[in-house]
C-alpha cells in the first residue's frame, strides 16, 4: 500500500476511503492493463488486410503498450483467476478473465485466417500458439526494454533492430513456407 500511495500522491489513508484493500487496487489495475491490451491488438488487426501486415502492426502495438504503459505491461501476463464458481473473488477478477478470452478470440480469428488464406501454417494449434505467441513476444519485448544498453554494445542494434529480427525470426516460425 505505501507503493501505491507514493505512485498515486495519495495517502494510505485516502486510499482506503476508495478501495477496500491492496487485493482490490491490484484487481482494478490487472483489469485495466487487459483492457488497454485489448484495445492495442483490437487496433492493429483492423488496420491491415494481409496476415503478414496484421502482425506487424501487433508487434508495434506491444511495443508501444510497454513503452507507455510499462506497469501494466507487466502485469499483463500475470497470474489471473479462472475459478468463479469454488471460491470468492473480485468482480474485476472475472471482467479481467472475460477481457483475456476476448483477446484470446482475436487471435484465434487473426490465426485462422492466416490458416485459411495460404499465408500461415495449416498444422497451427491454435490455443497452445496464441499463448507461445505471447510468451515469445512479451519476452522479447521486456528483455529488448531491460538489456537496450546491453543489445546495443554487444550487438551493435538498437532496440528496434534487435526487435525486427526477433518479429520477423517469430513470424517465419508460423509462416506458410
Amino acid at each position: 500500500m505505501p507503493h501505491f500511495a507514493l505512485t498515486s500522491g495519495y495517502s494510505k489513508a485516502t486510499l482506503y476511503v476508495y478501495f477496500e484493500n491492496k487485493e482490490e487496487i491490484v484487481g482494478i489495475l490487472v483489469l485495466g492493463s487487459m483492457k488497454k491490451l485489448y484495445e492495442y491488438i483490437a487496433s492493429a488487426l483492423a488496420q491491415q488486410e494481409s496476415t503478414k501486415g496484421r502482425y506487424e502492426l501487433i508487434c508495434r502495438g506491444l511495443v508501444r503498450y510497454q513503452e507507455e504503459f510499462p506497469f501494466y505491461f507487466d502485469m499483463a501476463l500475470s497470474k489471473i483467476n479462472i475459478d468463479f464458481e469454488n471460491r470468492d473473488y473480485l468482480p474485476e477478477e472475472k471482467e479481467t478473465y472475460l477481457v483475456g478470452e476476448e483477446i484470446n478470440e482475436k487471435l484465434r480469428d487473426f490465426l485462422t485466417a492466416g490458416m485459411e488464406n495460404g499465408e500461415l501454417r495449416d498444422d497451427l494449434e491454435i490455443m497452445p500458439a496464441i499463448f507461445n505467441f505471447w510468451g515469445m513476444l512479451f519476452g522479447m519485448i521486456q528483455l529488448a526494454a531491460n538489456k537496450e544498453a546491453y543489445i546495443e554494445k554487444a550487438m551493435g542494434l538498437s532496440k528496434g533492430q534487435f526487435l525486427d529480427y526477433g518479429f520477423s525470426m517469430l513470424y517465419r516460425s508460423i509462416a506458410a513456407k
